[in-house]
């Protein structure tokens, strides 16, 4: 596999700076294909997208590009005759051959350092092929999946032997690059981003969606609460906030099942119940052990989770009863989620399925053509039961194109399409807590941890002492997981031996003085790089709110203002059709002048829509964005910047970042 795919990407994320219709993120893209392979006549769309996937590793679906095709038409830049679509003299060169130069360099860094990391773990990443793949195989996983209107899940081409240890290895290095290397996350970045902004590509309707989510109401699942209470760490709670901060903006709303709350509250009791018991794990025991979270502030968290949830701004509404017409069969939907997950607690697969056919309930039969109709939508942070949702409602024939659940990740792509520069943060700590998820073991990996540490003890070469510390230390299990990179076959009992040495070693080290000292020069560098980055954080969140609030605050100056044109319009419209109707009238004697304005009227509405490309219904949202448009570059001048610097600001503040 070659790089074509990743420079593709990072070149795409250049366009989150233009305020353009997504659509027009692919122009480029085709027109360079016309140019490079000679191109004088399209007869054939699935010519033009074998040589996008050729030339710049992007799996485009067909009806994406052939509407992009008919908007060049409309610009002249091609011309449409019949069934084909020829070449004209008004289509220059985009320029991409000079900006994939660009960026080349970049993603080679990132591939070397990637290859470099990997020699830490037990899987080595030969050469820039394999880094390339690994990290193709990590983004595939950031796909939208579960509505119909999306041809599918991402623009990567289907990648051949996928390894999950692919996916932790990346995940791993992104959290490690993100703490001591902030230039090199940056670029990564650029491909998350790219990536987010192609996987609008894969929807040919999505300009047809409504701006906000005024009127759907998002349930949260019990994963997420968990996630938004901090209780699997801070990278993954920092996401779910943004995520229903930036729902919240689009005017949707956030809340949860009562039946949830149960689950929450019974979830939290479990956790505080095993929280001391050696054999208790999971992500939440996990994180409540590295925070030396006690059982008590669980179980009070328990109780208070109402009142938390609800200063967080998540509503909880009751559980719908249940109504015959509007129920799902439950046997036939365990029997799907059977085959796509499996539960540690069946109580939790209970709550899931009462979740699902509430949601179908909420509907009540509804035709549901997209997430801003959906009147509600389950949000999970398990693709799998997202997945089980979409095939039973692909199985039982459903009215809905949009699936009863959506994944956290899905939504949030979409949301972020929807105001890329209002939520700058979001793509960082969605691949930030993805990357945390992981670098979880898996509960086979745990399983076979605990058979392999209870072997060590058995042999006699571990004291009871040295087998609960192995059962209860979360450093061992991190430190085996960046080892073994989650493949079980990894796990046995010499490599358990190895990474527990290590500990040992590390343990008698500290106690000699000379490394007691050099340990106290280290501190002291640490709490001034710390500082440094302290600083370098708080620059950078005040840098995002800038461009968040800068964002917003041109969001509703050109919403007011695009409704008052539409209202201006309506009154013309309403005008136009009055006059005609007197016009039609033979008693009526009308001036020469008064008909000439009517015609002149209509001609006008019908060059405004002409001009733009767009049907009337939709030149509100056009001009919308053109005066949004207008409105962020007065504010970058009002700043002394132009647009890519307001954008870029919290990206390439060097002096804070490097330190000097």
């Amino acid at each position: 596999m070659t790089t074509r795919t990743l420079t593709s990407l990072a070149i795409l994320k250049v366009n989150i700076n233009r305020n353009i219709d997504y659509l027009d993120y692919l122009l480029p893209f085709i027109s360079q294909v016309i140019i490079d392979n000679s191109i004088d006549q399209i007869d054939n769309i699935i010519s033009i997208r074998n040589h996008i996937r050729e030339d710049f590793g992007l799996e485009i679906p067909e009806r994406t590009i052939e509407i992009v095709l008919r908007r060049m038409a409309k610009r002249q830049l091609i011309k449409r005759e019949s069934h084909s679509f020829i070449r004209t003299d008004n289509l220059t060169d985009p320029g991409i051959s000079s900006a994939r130069k660009t960026v080349e360099h970049e993603i080679q860094t990132v591939l070397d350092e990637l290859k470099k990391f990997s020699k830490t773990t037990n899987t080595l990443l030969s050469d820039s092929e394999e880094a390339t793949k690994a990290i193709c195989t990590f983004l595939s996983k950031f796909d939208i999946i579960c509505l119909k209107a999306y041809l599918q899940g991402t623009v990567i081409p289907d990648l051949a032997d996928t390894r999950r240890t692919d996916i932790v290895l990346v995940g791993n290095f992104v959290q490690y690059i993100q703490k001591n290397c902030p230039d090199l996350f940056n670029k990564f970045l650029k491909l998350v981003q790219g990536h987010m902004l192609a996987n609008a590509l894969t929807c040919p309707d999505l300009e047809n969606v409504s701006a906000t989510y005024r009127g759907t109401t998002f349930y949260l699942d019990t994963p997420l609460l968990i996630q938004r209470l901090g209780l699997e760490g801070e990278l993954r709670q920092r996401a779910t906030k943004d995520l229903i901060d930036l729902l919240t903006r689009l005017k949707a709303t956030i809340a949860i099942f009562s039946h949830t709350l149960n689950e929450l509250r019974s979830v939290l009791r479990g956790a505080a119940y095993f929280l001391d018991d050696p054999k208790g794990r999971g992500t939440i025991i996990s994180e409540a052990r590295r925070n030396e979270t006690s059982k008590s502030d669980l179980l009070l968290l328990a109780e208070s989770a109402e009142d938390r949830l609800i200063e967080y701004g998540i509503k909880i509404l009751d559980t719908p009863s249940y109504i015959e017409d509007f129920q799902i069969d439950e046997l036939i939907f365990a029997d799907i989620i059977d085959e796509n997950l499996m539960y540690n607690n069946p109580r939790a697969k209970e709550y899931d399925i009462n979740s699902v056919r509430s949601i179908y309930a909420l509907r009540a039969n509804r035709r549901v053509l997209s997430i801003e109709k959906s009147v509600a939508v389950l949000v999970t942070s398990n693709t799998d039961l997202a997945k089980a949702a979409w095939e039973y409602n692909k199985q039982s024939e459903e009215l809905y194109e949009v699936s009863s659940v959506i994944s956290d990740f899905s939504i949030a792509n979409m949301a972020w399409l929807k105001a890329p520069m209002g939520a700058s943060s979001l793509p960082t700590t969605q691949v930030l807590a993805f990357s945390y998820a992981a670098m979880q073991p898996s509960a086979e990996l745990l399983t076979k941890y605990m058979a392999e540490i209870d072997k060590l003890e058995e042999s006699g070469n571990f004291n009871e002492l040295e087998h609960q510390l192995l059962r209860s230390s979360p450093y061992i299990v991190r430190e085996l997981m960046h080892y073994s990179l989650g493949d079980t076959g990894v796990v046995t009992t010499e490599s358990i031996a190895q990474v527990f040495e290590q500990f040992k070693n590390e343990l008698k080290e500290k106690e000699a003085e000379k490394l007691v000292q050099e340990k106290q020069d280290h501190v002291q560098t640490r709490l001034q790089l710390s500082d440094r980055q302290d600083q370098y954080q708080y620059q950078l969140q005040r840098n995002q709110e800038l461009l968040n609030n800068i964002y917003w605050k041109c969001d509703r100056k050109s919403r007011r203002f695009a409704q008052y044109l539409h209202f201006v319009f309506a009154i013309l419209f309403m005008l136009i059709v009055g006059l005609g109707v007197l016009i039609g009238i033979p008693d009526i004697d009308f001036p020469l002048w008064l008909s000439a304005v009517t015609l002149l009227l209509l001609g006008t509405v019908s060059y405004i829509s002409s001009w733009t490309g767009r049907p009337l219904r939709n030149v509100r949202i056009w001009i919308q964005n053109k005066h949004l448009a207008r409105q962020l570059s007065y504010e970058a001048e009002t700043l002394g910047l132009d647009l890519d610097e307001l954008y870029q600001i919290s990206e390439n503040n060097s002096s804070i970042k490097t330190g000097r």
